[in-house]
């Protein structure tokens, strides 16, 4: 039984998300899952790094599944960049160790969110940003951002009310740059919890127009998710790379 690894990526916009839901086959997995499965001819399941939530993009997603064709790499690459939609594409597809876990042995990832701050038209962008015209104080968010660099409990930037799993993570950066009217922020940890990124960018949000201190910040760790920041839309989000 052959281990393949794929490296991807898609536009998440008219996707229920990553996850294969049951009685919709509108999720990237279901997708990929479906195309694979016809191509080698045998039932196909994927793990993948991490779920992706509906309307989520990935530039940077790591897959892996097993099967028992002989179809070569290249073969099967050929294959899937025939046959998928065209807003889900495929960097590489190579062999990998029986080991190896697209998410069991993911060290590190790297996600970006995109702003849209400015009264002026984002036409062409408009499926990948979010629309925030309102004044923001980069300095006090920076700042703001830079408190969650750290192991920490993130509880109250968890959407899911029934996690049972430990809520502790580790981030090793969160920047914030503004390029023109865009502001972008990009936050890499070991891993995250549901709507994690998406929180934490609304909580930096509120401080930048002044509706929360930046010194906050630390006393909602181990906190619950009322306490937290609004949830920015998934328009804005995408994963960018997975670090092994």
């Amino acid at each position: 039984m052959r281990n393949l690894r794929l490296d991807i990526c898609y536009d998440g916009s008219r996707y229920k998300g990553w996850q294969r839901l049951s009685g919709n086959d509108n999720t990237v997995q279901g997708k990929l899952e479906q195309t694979l499965s016809r191509l080698l001819g045998e039932e196909i399941e994927l793990s993948a790094s991490g779920r992706t939530d509906a309307g989520t993009h990935a530039l940077g997603q790591v897959v892996n599944f097993h099967c028992s064709s002989t179809m070569s790499c290249e073969e099967i690459l050929e294959g899937l960049r025939r046959y998928l939609p065209e807003d889900i594409g495929i960097y590489s597809c190579r062999n990998v160790s029986p080991r190896f876990h697209a998410r069991l042995n993911a060290k590190q990832k790297t996600y970006r969110y995109r702003l849209w701050n400015s009264v002026n038209p984002c036409i062409f962008d408009r499926k990948y940003v979010y629309v925030f015209p309102e004044a923001l104080d980069l300095d006090k968010m920076r700042f703001g951002a830079s408190l969650f660099v750290g192991t920490h409990d993130f509880s109250a930037f968890c959407g899911n009310k029934n996690m049972k799993k430990s809520t502790v993570r580790a981030i090793e950066s969160f920047t914030v740059e503004r390029h023109g009217d865009e502001i972008v922020f990009i936050v890499t940890g070991n891993g995250f919890l549901q709507h994690m990124v998406r929180i934490m960018v609304g909580t930096l949000l509120e401080i930048g127009v002044g509706n929360r201190e930046a010194e906050s910040i630390p006393q909602l760790f181990g906190s619950v998710r009322a306490d937290s920041g609004f949830l920015v839309p998934a328009c804005g989000l995408c994963l960018m790379e997975v670090q092994y």
